[in-house]
C-alpha cells in the first residue's frame, strides 16, 4: 500500500483551489505525465463540484477526499453526507444536445467516467462514497 493523503473541505465552490493544491501536493512525487495529472485533476474537480452543487441543497456540509497511490494506480475516494446519488449510473448525455443548447455543465460525470479507469459508488452509514481509479 502506498501513501494516503486526506483533506476535509466545506461544500463550497470557494474551496476548489484548496482541492487543486491538495491534489498537486499528493501527486508531487509520482512523476506523472502532464496529461495524466490534468486528467486526474479534471475528474476530481468535476466530482467535487457535483457534490457541492447537488448533495447539499440546504447548504452546508463537508466533503472528505482521500487519495491513495501505489506504483500502478491512483485511487480517489470522495465522501459526503448529502443526498444519495450514484454518478456511476448516470445516463450518458447527448453531447450534441448539450453543445447545441449552449448549456454550462452536464458533461462532468461523463468526462470523469471517460477519463478514469474505474468508477464505483456505495452508500454507507448515511454517506455517499465515490471511488475513482486511474492506472498510471
Amino acid at each position: 500500500m502506498g501513501a494516503v493523503h486526506q483533506i476535509r473541505i466545506a461544500a463550497d465552490l470557494s474551496e476548489l483551489d484548496k482541492v487543486r493544491q491538495f491534489l498537486k501536493t499528493s501527486l508531487a512525487d509520482l512523476n506523472l505525465s502532464e496529461e495524466n495529472g490534468f486528467k486526474i485533476e479534471l475528474a476530481l474537480v468535476e466530482m467535487v463540484v457535483n457534490v457541492i452543487r447537488y448533495a447539499y441543497p440546504q447548504g452546508g456540509g463537508d466533503i472528505d477526499i482521500e487519495i491513495r497511490k501505489d506504483h500502478r494506480r491512483i485511487t480517489i475516494e470522495i465522501r459526503d453526507s448529502g443526498i444519495p446519488f450514484d454518478p456511476c449510473l448516470a445516463p450518458k448525455p447527448d453531447i450534441d444536445e448539450v453543445v447545441a443548447a449552449g448549456r454550462k455543465g452536464g458533461l462532468g460525470i461523463y468526462l470523469t467516467r471517460e477519463i478514469m479507469d474505474a468508477c464505483s459508488y456505495r452508500r454507507e452509514d448515511g454517506r455517499n462514497i465515490l471511488t475513482l481509479v486511474k492506472k498510471i
